[in-house]
């Protein structure tokens, strides 16, 4: 890393990484970075004193009682350098999945077919930038034969470093979606911010790319390296037909191997997650896993918080957790795959999709009319943007009720759900409709408990 020794052991072993100290488990190296909201030096003690192994700092700080000190120029730079170093050999080989929506889920269900033969590491949740893709890999334990890593941008070069940092052996591409468009002009620009990744894959490296999304058709055709393609629409490689979603959530299919056939079934919500499943499935095979080892791990597959989690409430209510993140096509994918769920009257909930740029409310309007056409009735729209969602129900004849904060559209949630409903709750993280979510179940639960009260005094 460049840098000095001011307090320690020389000797001594660190295991792991952290930007904050409430994350130290012990043994890690605190990274104590300066930013405009807070300055990371403020919390080297108290890192050191939960059993850090030591603290990388830019200036200077009181001499610890335990652990050690390490002076250098730029902890951000410091960090970067680092990750660098132990890439040269850990892991053997390095999966990074991106794309504007899906990543997570191709992650989590490509780790669970690797696991089928190989040690498998995964960055945990969304740490998947310049700031958590290097925590995770300096995380990766001994003896690592691969890593899938999701890794994701806002603005143009994040990717291009974070491609020097990971050099990966395989890319997966899911898609290019209008997301980030505040940083974008357009579509085109996102996608050639993808491109970068391109730019740190392995002299041997292979890509996995969705053969139904132009966009990255376009970027990777014009990549020298092997590519592999999945899509539902296209005649891709890897591919899926007569495509079910179940009326209680997750879906079956046939897996089609170039020639061959393969009945599947999906235990994650939305006909998207097939798509996310053929990304993780013609990796994995590429790689060599054998098409039962693939399925097997996918019957296995659990839904990541907030990413489609349908909870089954008391009174065949069916409660559609959709909470970690929005974009126009994410969700009109997740209505339409709500509208498969059994019940006797769908609504939602739908926040403000943020970072949209100049089109903004167009988008909003659309599928506010798109929520009336599909039968959801009424819309609570909550958020600033979406207020223009809830003009486009009205437009089409729908019933909206536009709310400024979650803990509006909280309360009106509890007072609105009726048996038999299916509700789906979808926004971007920002608005936090993670808390209407809570909110329900926790009604849900108090009535339970409040009825077995009753039937217990009866007896």
């Amino acid at each position: 890393m460049s840098g000095q020794l001011l307090h320690g052991d020389p000797d001594a072993h660190w295991s792991g990484a952290a930007l904050d100290s409430r994350q130290i488990t012990g043994g890690e190296l605190f990274f104590a970075l300066s930013s405009g909201r807070t300055d990371g030096h403020r919390f080297v003690g108290e890192s050191l004193a939960r059993g850090a192994a030591g603290a990388v700092v830019e200036e200077a700080v009181s001499p610890p009682a335990t652990g050690g000190l390490i002076k250098v120029d730029d902890s951000l730079g410091a960090l970067h350098l680092l990750t660098r170093h132990v890439r040269a050999r850990l892991p053997e080989r390095l999966v990074a999945v991106t794309g504007s929506v899906g990543k997570t889920t191709t992650k989590d269900l490509l780790a669970l077919m690797l696991a089928k033969r190989y040690a498998v590491a995964r960055n945990p949740g969304n740490l998947n930038n310049l700031f958590g893709f290097p925590i995770s890999l300096l995380g990766v334990p001994e003896g690592t034969e691969w890593m899938v890593a999701e890794m994701g941008m806002s603005t143009p070069g994040e990717l291009r470093q974070l491609a020097d940092l990971g050099r990966p052996d395989f890319i997966i591409y899911t898609n290019v979606r209008p997301v980030h468009l505040e940083f974008f002009e357009s579509l085109r620009g996102i996608a050639e911010a993808k491109a970068e990744l391109l730019e740190g894959l392995s002299s041997e490296g292979i890509v996995i790319a969705n053969a139904d999304d132009r966009e990255v058709v376009r970027i990777v055709a014009r990549h020298p390296c092997r590519k592999v393609w999945f899509g539902l629409e296209q005649n891709a490689e890897f591919g899926a037909e007569s495509v079910v979603e179940l009326p209680s959530g997750g879906s079956r299919f046939v897996f089609r191997v170039g020639d061959d056939r393969y009945p599947a079934s999906l235990p994650l919500y939305g006909r998207y997650s097939v798509e996310n499943f053929l990304a993780a499935a013609a990796c994995a095979h590429t790689v060599g896993l054998d098409i039962e080892e693939i399925l097997e791990a996918a019957a296995q597959a659990e839904p990541g918080s907030g990413r489609g989690v349908v909870h089954r409430l008391p009174e065949n209510v069916l409660l559609v957790d959709d909470t970690y993140n929005s974009n126009p096509d994410a969700l009109s994918q997740a209505m339409v795959s709500a509208r498969a769920l059994e019940g006797r009257r769908h609504w939602a909930v739908l926040g403000s999709m943020l970072e949209l740029g100049a089109g903004a409310a167009d988008f909003h309007r659309q599928l506010g009319r798109e929520a009336v056409g599909l039968g959801f009735a009424p819309v609570l729209a909550v958020g600033t943007e979406a207020r223009a969602l809830a003009e486009g129900v009205s437009e089409a004849g729908g019933t909206a009720v536009w709310m400024e904060s979650a803990e509006e559209a909280a309360v009106r949630a509890g007072k609105e759900l009726a048996p038999g409903d299916v509700v789906l709750i979808k926004g971007s993280r920002g608005i936090g409709l993670d808390l209407v979510v809570e909110h329900l179940l926790g009604d849900q639960s108090q009535q339970n408990q409040q009825s077995q009260q009753v039937e217990e005094e009866d007896e």
